[in-house]
C-alpha cells in the first residue's frame, strides 16, 4: 500500500480487534500508529491526518468513511483507505475492505517486514497521541518504542498485575483508544502480562457497558470519573426502590464499609475482619459487585479527569475502593498510582518506580507546578518545537501544567490546572474544580457545574440537571433521571423535566440549589471564593454537544464560547453585588436567575 517510514496510519473507529491489529502493524511496519477520535468532525480528521502525513487511513464504517471522503482531496499523502466493518456502499480507487487488505499481505515476504523491524531503535517514535484540543489545536504527542514498553513494564510491576502463567488478567476495552489511558491499559499492559482484552459495544457509554462487565467479569477496570458517577447514580436509584428493611440494611452496611476502609487507608489494624464487616460483605457488598460485573475485579481505577471525594467515599462504603491514578499523554499515561496498601482519598497516589516528581516553584502551602522525570516522558510534539520547549525544560523535566503538592509520605494531590485557574479582577487565584465538586455534592440534583469568574469582579456558576441520555445519539434529553425525580419529590417539587426547572421555573428547586450553594459559600476561605450568581441551563453537557471531551472531561473554552450570551447576562450588573452577613452569597436585591428573565 506504499506506507513510507515515519508516516502515519490513522485509525478512526470504535475499539475492536481490527483497531489493535492496525495499531501494532503500523508500528512494526515502520510507520506511526495514530488514533483519531470517532467524535471528530471531517475538518478535525483532516488536521490529524495531514499533520502526521498519513499514508493510510483505517475507518470503522460508512459513517466514518464519509468524513474522510469529504476531505480526501486535501490529504496529499493519503494512498489508501480501509474500511473494517460493514459492506462497502461504493467502489472507489484505493478503497479496500478489511478482507481485501488482509489478503494483500499474503504476497509480502516475511523478510521484508523483518528487515524493517530489525532497523528500528528503542528511542524512535512509533505512536502519536493527539491531545483532544481543549485549549487549541491538537498536538501530536510523540511516543517512542521505549516509552511504551518501559511504561507498560514499570506500571505492571507497580500495580502487581498477574502474569498469565499464574492467572490471566482480563479487561474491557471501551474508552477511546485514541487516548493514552485506553491504549496503555487495553493494549500494552494487557499484552505485557499475557492478559485478555474484551471489547465492549460501541454504545458502551450510552448504557450497555454494564452488560459487558457482567459477561466478562474483568479482573481490572479503568473508569473515567463520569463512568463511576453514572454507576453511583444507578445504584442510588435502585436502592431508592428497595423495601424499607433493605434500605436500612444497606445504610448500615455502607457505614461499616466506609469505616473499615478508612481505617485501612490510615494504616489501621490488620487483624481479621470484624463480624460486622463479614456480615455486611455477605449481605450487601458481594451482591453489589456482582450486579456491576466487578465481583472478580481487584483493581478498580479512575483517571483522565478529577473525581469528586463523595463518589470515592460512596464506593469505599461498598467495600469497592476506586484507586486514583494520574498522568498525561506526554508521560505515556501513568505517573502516580494509588495501591490497596498505599492510597489516600483525593490523592493520585505515589510515583511509579523509576520516575521522579518535582513541585516547581511551590507557594507557602507547598503548591506548585507538578513536573515529571523518567523513561515515560515523551519525545516532544510533532512539528511543534516551540510547544516542546514549553513542556520540556533543559534538564528533561516535563512541566505538566497541573498544580499540586506532595505530603510527607509521598502522596501527590492535584489542586488544579494552571490554565484553568480563575484569576478574578481583584487578582485572587481560584482553582475551580474543588468548588464545582462541592456544589455537586451539596446539591445531588446537579449533573455538571462550571465556575466562571476569570477577570470578573465576582464568581458565578453554570449548572446542569441530571437527565436521561438518548441511547442512540448520546444527546441529553429533557426527561430527568429517576434519581433526579426522586430528589425533586423529596424537596417537594413535581418536576420531571429539565425544562420545568431551568431559567428559574421551579421555585422549590431554586431554593434548594441556593441553600446548597450557601453551604458551600459558608466554607469559602474568602469572599472572593463565594459564588454570587448561578443559572441552570436548558440542557446537560455532553460529548455530542461539544461541552465534554472524549473522556468526559469538561472543555471549558468551548463552554465559555457556547454560553457567552448567558454568561454576559450574569455580569450585566456593573456594580459587584454586596453580600448580606450570613446570606452565603445570595443577592440582596434580586434572585440568582432574575438576570436571565
Amino acid at each position: 500500500m506504499g506506507l513510507e517510514r515515519y508516516h502515519g496510519v490513522g485509525i478512526l473507529g470504535f475499539n475492536s480487534p481490527e483497531w489493535f491489529i492496525t495499531d501494532i502493524a503500523a508500528i512494526l511496519a515502520g510507520g506511526f500508529a495514530v488514533g483519531i477520535y470517532t467524535t471528530n468532525s471531517p475538518e478535525a480528521c483532516q488536521y490529524v491526518a495531514e499533520n502526521c502525513h498519513a499514508n493510510i487511513l483505517v475507518v470503522e464504517n460508512h459513517k466514518q468513511l464519509q468524513k474522510i471522503l469529504q476531505v480526501e482531496d486535501k490529504l496529499p499523502h493519503l494512498k489508501a483507505i480501509i474500511q473494517y466493518k460493514d459492506v462497502l456502499k461504493e467502489k472507489r480507487p484505493n478503497l479496500y475492505t478489511w478482507a481485501e487488505f488482509m489478503a494483500m499481505g499474503s504476497d509480502v515476504p516475511d523478510t521484508q517486514l523483518d528487515s524493517i523491524i530489525a532497523s528500528q531503535r528503542p528511542n524512535q517514535c512509533c505512536t502519536l497521541i493527539y491531545t483532544s484540543g481543549t485549549t487549541g489545536q491538537p498536538k501530536g504527542v510523540m511516543l517512542s518504542h521505549d516509552n511504551l514498553t518501559w511504561t507498560a513494564y514499570a506500571t505492571g510491576l507497580h500495580v502487581r498485575l498477574t502474569d498469565a502463567n499464574v492467572a490471566q488478567e482480563s479487561v474491557v476495552s471501551y474508552l477511546p483508544l485514541s487516548h493514552i489511558a485506553a491504549q496503555m491499559v487495553d493494549i500494552w499492559l494487557t499484552m505485557r502480562v499475557g492478559g485478555a482484552t474484551y471489547f465492549a459495544q460501541p454504545d458502551a457509554l450510552k448504557g450497555t457497558l454494564i452488560n459487558t462487565l457482567r459477561e466478562v467479569r474483568p479482573t481490572a477496570f479503568m473508569g473515567v470519573p463520569r463512568v463511576w458517577e453514572k454507576m453511583q447514580e444507578k445504584l442510588k436509584s435502585a436502592g431508592a426502590k428497595s423495601s424499607t428493611v433493605r434500605r436500612k440494611v444497606a445504610t448500615w452496611a455502607k457505614g461499616v464499609g466506609l469505616q473499615t476502609n478508612l481505617s485501612k487507608m490510615k494504616g489501621g489494624s490488620t487483624a481479621p475482619a470484624s463480624l460486622n464487616y463479614r456480615l455486611a460483605k455477605k449481605l450487601v457488598f458481594r451482591k453489589v459487585r456482582k450486579a456491576l460485573g466487578l465481583d472478580r475485579c481487584t483493581k478498580c481505577y479512575t483517571g483522565a479527569a478529577p473525581i469528586a471525594k463523595e463518589t470515592l467515599e460512596f464506593f469505599l462504603s461498598l467495600d469497592m475502593p476506586v484507586y486514583e491514578l494520574y498522568g498525561m499523554s506526554e508521560s505515556t499515561g501513568p505517573h502516580t498510582i494509588s495501591l490497596p496498601d498505599a492510597f489516600y482519598l483525593t490523592s493520585c497516589g505515589k510515583v511509579i518506580s523509576g520516575c521522579e516528581t518535582k513541585i516547581f516553584s511551590p507557594d507557602e502551602e507547598g503548591i506548585g507546578e507538578v513536573c515529571f522525570w523518567g523513561r515515560h516522558v515523551f519525545m516532544g510534539y510533532l512539528n511543534m518545537p516551540d510547544k516542546t520547549e514549553e513542556a520540556l525544560d533543559a534538564e528533561g523535566w516535563l512541566h505538566s501544567g497541573d498544580l499540586g503538592k506532595q505530603n510527607t509520605d509521598g502522596f501527590l494531590f492535584i489542586t488544579g490546572r494552571i490554565k484553568e485557574l480563575i484569576i478574578t479582577a481583584g487578582g485572587e487565584n481560584i482553582p475551580p474544580v474543588p468548588i464545582e465538586d462541592a456544589v455537586k455534592e451539596a446539591v445531588p440534583l446537579i449533573s455538571n457545574a462550571m465556575l466562571i469568574g476569570d477577570k470578573r469582579k465576582f464568581l458565578s456558576m453554570l449548572l446542569t440537571i441530571k437527565c436521561q441520555v438518548n441511547a442512540d445519539t448520546g444527546e441529553p434529553e429533557d426527561e430527568l433521571t429517576e434519581e433526579a425525580v426522586e430528589q425533586c419529590r423529596k424537596l417537594g417539587s413535581t418536576a420531571t423535566r429539565v425544562s420545568q426547572i431551568a431559567r428559574g421555573r421551579d421555585n422549590v428547586i431554586d431554593t434548594a440549589i441556593q441553600e446548597g450553594i450557601k453551604r458551600v459559600n459558608d466554607k469559602a476561605v474568602s469572599n472572593a471564593q463565594r459564588i454570587q450568581k448561578w443559572i441552570v441551563l436548558e440542557r446537560d453537557f455532553s460529548i455530542p454537544g461539544g461541552e465534554l471531551g472524549p473522556t468526559m472531561k469538561l472543555k471549558r473554552p468551548v463552554v465559555l464560547k457556547m454560553y457567552k450570551e448567558q454568561i454576559d447576562n450574569i455580569y450585566k450588573e456593573m456594580v459587584t453585588p454586596k453580600l448580606e452577613p450570613g446570606n452565603g452569597g445570595r443577592h440582596t436585591n434580586f434572585s440568582p436567575v432574575e438576570v436571565l428573565l
